[in-house]
């Protein structure tokens, strides 16, 4: 006997439809197809979302709604990734102003530092 992945019974579920699915109604018929007790499911629906995103066959829509990628155009799927901007390449200005200590700040003894320099 095969066993089949969740992400296949997805497959097949959706391939049974017409339109793109709510994520929590194809969850539902994988669970029932798969045969989880209540306490797998909720064991396993972390790995079947992370499994459904790396998967090449489904495309997530706006919405937490899923559908088959052969039935999608490019255009609804591409994610276009050119603004966004990466912390790593241009720092983060609100962390840097946290860290920056002004002269008259109290020191941790109370102390202003302009008056122990004096």
């Amino acid at each position: 006997m095969t066993s089949r992945s969740m992400c296949d019974v997805a497959f097949e579920i959706l391939s049974t439809k017409t339109k793109e699915v709510p994520f929590i109604e194809l969850w539902d018929g994988v669970v029932a197809q798969m045969g989880f007790t209540p306490s797998q499911a909720e064991n396993k629906i972390a790995q079947f979302y992370s499994a459904l995103m790396l998967d090449v066959r489904f495309a997530p829509l706006e919405g937490n709604v899923w559908d088959l990628r052969t039935r999608r155009t490019y255009h609804e799927v591409h994610v276009d990734t050119s603004k966004i901007i990466i912390e790593e390449e241009f720092g983060n200005v609100d962390d840097e102003d946290e860290y920056t200590v002004s002269e008259d700040e109290v020191d941790f003894d109370g102390v202003k530092k302009e008056e122990e320099e004096e």
